[in-house]
């Protein structure tokens, strides 16, 4: 794909800080990544609702939502995958930059497509999240009904089956979801965007929305 040389992006008057002063928060990217069926999208969901009560401006990206939208027109193909991690990376980077807290919730199986994700949204504010799941339980957990379909051909190129998956070397959360609730996974990346500065405690929520109760 060639990239066009006669784009002049205009720079408006409104900074990052800004809008985050705005919002009354600090814009990041909680990325998580794991096989299909290791619980990510439900983390997601259950993040960003307890975000929500804490009156944090969130929004999920998860990676079914994207593939029937925004990469409707991408298949599973090595260079498929790449684009469809890298188009996710462009929009929670817009995200963040808004100001808001943009969960990703998507396999993103290569390590090199994460690595340019927080390159491109700023290793402060991105938070890898490495739901580590053996493959047999997700495969006995299954609730798509992915991998029985991948185990009889019916799907090439599966993530875990037929496709590798990278598993991050140095993640900044590990979320054991075969072992540990849905709850104990939120407070634990709650924990990890207290302790970074990305989320207010229960008791700040208010002050952090500008001092509404």
């Amino acid at each position: 794909m060639s990239t066009p040389t006669n784009l002049h992006p205009h720079d408006g008057t409104m900074t990052a800080e800004d809008r985050e002063r705005t919002l009354g928060q600090k814009g990041c990217v909680v990325w998580l990544t794991g096989l299909s069926g290791s619980g990510k999208s439900t983390v997601a969901r259950a993040l960003e609702a307890r975000l929500a009560s804490l009156g944090v401006a969130c929004y999920v990206l998860d990676g079914d939502g994207l593939r029937t939208g925004l990469n409707a027109g991408l298949g599973f193909s090595d260079a498929d995958r790449r684009e469809n991690v890298r188009r996710a990376a462009e929009v929670a980077a817009i995200l963040r930059d808004a100001g808001l807290v943009a969960i990703v919730s998507l396999i993103s199986p290569h390590a090199s497509e994460r690595d340019r994700a927080r390159e491109l949204v700023g290793a402060d504010r991105f938070v890898e999240v490495f739901l580590d799941a053996p493959l047999a339980a997700c495969e006995a957990r299954d609730p798509k009904g992915l991998y029985a379909k991948a185990r009889a051909g019916e799907i090439p190129s599966f993530t875990g089956v037929s496709a590798p998956y990278e598993a991050p070397s140095r993640p900044d959360v590990v979320l054991r979801s075969a072992e540990e609730g849905v709850e104990a996974c939120v407070g634990r990346l709650l924990a990890t965007l207290r302790e970074r500065g990305l989320a207010p405690g229960d008791e700040g929520a208010a002050d952090a929305r500008g001092g509404r109760a």
